[in-house]
């Protein structure tokens, strides 16, 4: 089986090309009514020129019909030629198919009549009763038989269109409920986060504070590394409130995390300096190593490399032994390496709550853009390691 798929232009020239030649075939046997007394080129014409006609079937169904109307009426006074005849029901069909609904009103008016005409002729003029039924046959199958054809699948055209339309709608709507259900949620989410998380926060900040006020109404020493707890609890706590208040915003909106209100990795230099500052008085030093150029990287990979190094930052504080944290970013052609490796203190800090699943945040935010994380002990460190794709893919990465 060939499958040829042509254009409605290359459709409407095969079917031409394919009359004409048929005709063409029928004429050099002179297969055709009074082919002994009727010239060659008075069959010829008609046939021509309804294979003109055919190229314009579908961008001028009105005017086609027309002149094949006339050109047909010759060829039946003339002398009948099959092919001429096979045409002109092609050129019917196409007119109710692709003209207006009002033309396949007339059309099925003016081949009632022409059926009613030349069956009365042929009774008329005929002896058989035979000849005269076969006449009205004849004129059915050449003038209604292709109106009723292309008619029936005009309707089937229509009502399968209108249920791709009814589908359409139908999925449009469903689109709306499901967008309407995740602002809905968002908006849940957002409420939680500001009730609960937010509230927490604001609380630690405020207790924090008064801290540091009474210990400089006691007249504590600055070198006190009470003192510095406090600075770097409420320190902390006024950032996750900031970040937190962000979410909520970006939440309300119904906006993803973009380019412009998401973290960049311009800022990872001040997160590693404030790293430093708060890991001071627990023996913690940081340090930032850029390699290769940065160039331009999605917004996705920006947040997600910020993120993950801002994750295990934050687990070094928690879990690191006294020493220097080294924080690494190389930049490749095709990815990015984001590595951070502190001192390993083991069997500490792990029992605590939400253990591990900051490594697990960072697993999957690694894994979403198709990337790889690996986070284990290696000797004596703690080495969390995360490949990014610069252009972010759709599979899932490595953990």
């Amino acid at each position: 089986m060939f499958n040829l798929d042509l254009t409605p232009r290359q459709e409407d020239r095969a079917i031409a090309l394919g009359g004409l030649l048929g005709g063409l075939v029928l004429i050099a046997f002179g297969a055709y009514d009074r082919s002994a007394t009727l010239p060659v080129w008075a069959v010829l014409v008609p046939l021509v020129a309804l294979a003109v006609l055919e190229l314009f079937r579908r961008t001028h169904p009105v005017w086609t019909v027309s002149v094949g109307g006339l050109l047909i009426g010759a060829v039946v006074w003339a002398g009948s030629l099959a092919a001429s005849l096979v045409m002109y029901t092609d050129l019917l069909y196409a007119a109710v198919l692709y003209g207006s609904p009002r033309m396949s009103k007339v059309l099925h008016l003016t081949g009632m009549g022409t059926t009613v005409v030349l069956g009365s002729w042929a009774g008329l003029y005929t002896t058989s009763v035979a000849q005269a039924l076969l006449a009205v046959v004849v004129c059915v199958l050449v003038f209604l038989g292709p109106v009723w054809t292309a008619d029936l699948v005009r309707k089937h055209r229509d009502r399968a269109e209108t249920e791709r339309l009814r589908a359409e709608q139908t999925a449009l709507l469903a689109e709306l409920d499901r967008r309407e259900a995740v602002v809905s949620e968002r908006a849940r989410m957002a409420r939680e986060l500001h009730d609960v998380v937010a509230n927490h926060l604001s609380a630690i900040a405020i207790h924090a504070t008064g801290a540091q006020a009474l210990a400089r109404r006691q007249e504590r020493d600055p070198e006190d590394p009470l003192l510095a707890a406090m600075a770097v609890i409420r320190e902390n706590s006024v950032q996750g409130l900031t970040e937190m208040r962000r979410m909520i915003g970006l939440l309300r909106a119904g906006d993803a995390e973009d380019g412009h209100a998401a973290p960049r990795l311009d800022a990872v230099d001040a997160l590693v300096a404030k790293a430093a500052e708060s890991g001071r008085a627990a023996g913690l030093g940081f340090r930032l190593t850029e390699r290769g150029e940065r160039g331009e990287l999605p917004a996705p990979v920006e947040l997600a490399a910020y993120r993950i190094v801002q994750e295990a930052l934050t687990n070094a504080l928690k879990h690191a032994a006294p020493g220097s944290v080294e924080v690494l970013l190389a930049y490749g052609a095709e990815e990015l390496e984001i590595r951070v490796e502190s001192p390993y203190r083991a069997g500490e800090g792990r029992g605590l709550p939400g253990a591990r699943a900051g490594l697990v945040g960072m697993a999957e935010r690694a894994g979403l853009l198709g990337g790889s994380f690996a986070a284990e002990p290696v000797e004596r460190s703690w080495v969390v390691r995360a490949v990014l794709p610069r252009e972010p893919g759709t599979t899932g990465g490595r953990v």
